[in-house]
């Protein structure tokens, strides 16, 4: 008895539902107007959906195996989504190549390595000899002395054409030049990595722009499909409309979705525009060229590291913005040093020989040559050196710490960059099957609107669905990429 009464409400609504399509077929013979087709498939799987729904249990429709695709719609040859003229395609290898050949950036990083490469070389010039030459040509007024020359001392002035070469050098500080030189030396290994730092932050920046501008041009795709197909449904209900199949109502219905349709095409031309001005940008150009990026992903991206701990210990050996910090400290501990140092004594020597052809007659010899050494001890300068030694040192310990600090961060960064593409791994499976399921409401909704089981509401919400599912999904694509582009980074890659 219960099957019985299950076959005659089946057959009930399965009757209504012909009758209904058949009242639709044959309502406007002169206007030949329709949806756009379902496969028939779907339509029947809509028949028996419609029937199931006055059962007690419903059960959900089996979910179509085709993997989700973003539409394409057709171009016209020779222009773009956004309307502008074709540019070159890129990839991003070459964008990575051209933003490390061409950004600012890099060149002041690589110029502030070569300025402190000079420091070096300015601080070690201390241990070198210094050799300076003189040459004098006197006149003087006979038997005169200087005696108001700021000192107390009157010196005699001497008829003379002379010319001489002074030789002065270090012999030992005990430490002190030694030290500023290795300390120099360190800052410079860390303006190196510095510059290697800066390249890494580029390369993210491309990845970041690249990605995006991909998000943009794929969701102006999908976009200007969705124009075109909401285009299509409203001119049909139009047609429904007018020879009075449909009411106003869902004509109403259809404008609204058409418009918001084509305010979300605004927005992705701009969007997309955009991108690719931000993607110039970092690439070092100040032209607009309209790139054509070439997604090289593939349909099965490769999946997320799952392991931070190791990534942890590779982020310590290889970022370059932690062995500038360590070199930084490094050179802070030496430089402090070399201020302890100021207290040892200084041995210098120094030597100065020259000739005099043209002289008085009180210079006896035409020729002079001399030699000695010196050795200065300080003893009290109000506490200069002490201040300084200890300015030094605490600096020195601001550094361990801003490097211990950083390191920290890093074990952090890390940890959350791995966390962030998993996420956007399991993101892509998701809106494919959000995809998926989209679509196939769409197919039914159109389906059951076709027959008059559902309103133009059901239909323009299958639509909206659709869309949305559509944008989730190239998103999460590129999404994963640039959160590989994070992890690569947070590692010194």
């Amino acid at each position: 008895m219960h099957k019985h009464s299950r076959f005659l409400r089946t057959s009930q609504v399965n009757t209504a539902a012909a009758v209904a399509f058949f009242s639709l077929c044959t309502a406007a013979p002169a206007q030949q107007v329709s949806l756009p087709d379902a496969p028939a498939a779907h339509i029947h799987a809509a028949l028996e959906q419609a029937a199931l729904a006055s059962q007690p249990s419903p059960q959900a429709p089996a979910q179509p195996a085709a993997a989700a695709q973003l539409p394409v719609p057709a171009q016209a040859p020779g222009s773009t989504q956004s309307g502008l003229p074709p540019g070159p395609s890129l990839t991003i290898e070459q964008a990575e190549q051209m933003a490390i050949k061409n950004n600012p950036n890099i060149s002041v990083g690589r110029l502030l390595a070569l300025a402190q490469g000079q420091v070096t070389r300015e601080v070690r010039s201390a241990e070198l000899p210094t050799a300076v030459a003189d040459m004098d040509a006197v006149g003087a007024h006979h038997l005169s002395r200087i005696t108001a020359g700021g000192s107390i001392t009157s010196s005699r002035i001497l008829d003379k054409a002379a010319a001489g070469l002074t030789v002065s050098q270090l012999i030992t500080d005990f430490g002190h030049t030694h030290n500023l030189v290795k300390s120099a030396q360190s800052n410079a290994r860390a303006q190196l990595e510095s510059e290697r730092a800066t390249e890494l932050d580029i390369t993210l920046a491309v990845n970041q722009a690249f990605y995006q501008a991909l998000t943009a041009q794929a969701v102006l795709k999908v976009a200007q499909y969705t124009v075109d197909q909401r285009q299509a449904t409203d001119d049909q209900v139009g047609a429904l409309t007018k020879s009075k199949v449909k009411s106003d109502l869902d004509l109403s219905f259809s404008d609204v979705q058409l418009s918001q349709s084509k305010l979300l095409l605004l927005d992705a031309q701009n969007n997309e525009q955009s991108a690719i001005a931000v993607l110039n940008d970092v690439l070092g150009s100040d032209q607009d060229t309209p790139y054509q990026l070439v997604d090289e992903i593939g349909g099965n991206p490769a999946p997320a590291p799952d392991n931070p701990d190791t990534l942890i210990q590779t982020a310590f050996r290889q970022r370059p913005d932690l062995a500038a910090l360590n070199d930084k400290y490094l050179s802070a501990k030496q430089y402090a040093t070399a201020q302890r140092d100021l207290w040892m004594p200084t041995v210098s020597a120094l030597m100065s020989g020259g000739g005099a052809p043209v002289r008085d007659d009180l210079i006896e010899s035409s020729w002079y040559l001399g030699a000695g050494a010196n050795i200065s001890i300080p003893v009290f300068n109000g506490f200069l050196y002490s201040a300084d030694a200890k300015e030094a040192r605490y600096r020195a310990n601001a550094a361990e710490e801003e490097a211990r600090n950083l390191h920290d961060m890093i074990a952090r960064d890390v940890r959350t960059a791995v966390l962030n593409a998993q996420t956007a791994f399991q993101r892509i499976a998701v809106t494919q099957g959000m995809v998926n399921q989209a679509n196939f409401a769409l197919d039914l909704a159109s389906a059951r609107y076709k027959i008059g089981l559902s309103s133009i509401v059901e239909l323009t919400q299958a639509q909206l669905d659709q869309t949305q599912a559509q944008i989730a999904y190239a998103s999460a694509r590129y999404t994963y990429q640039t959160a590989l582009a994070e992890v690569r980074y947070e590692i010194g890659q």
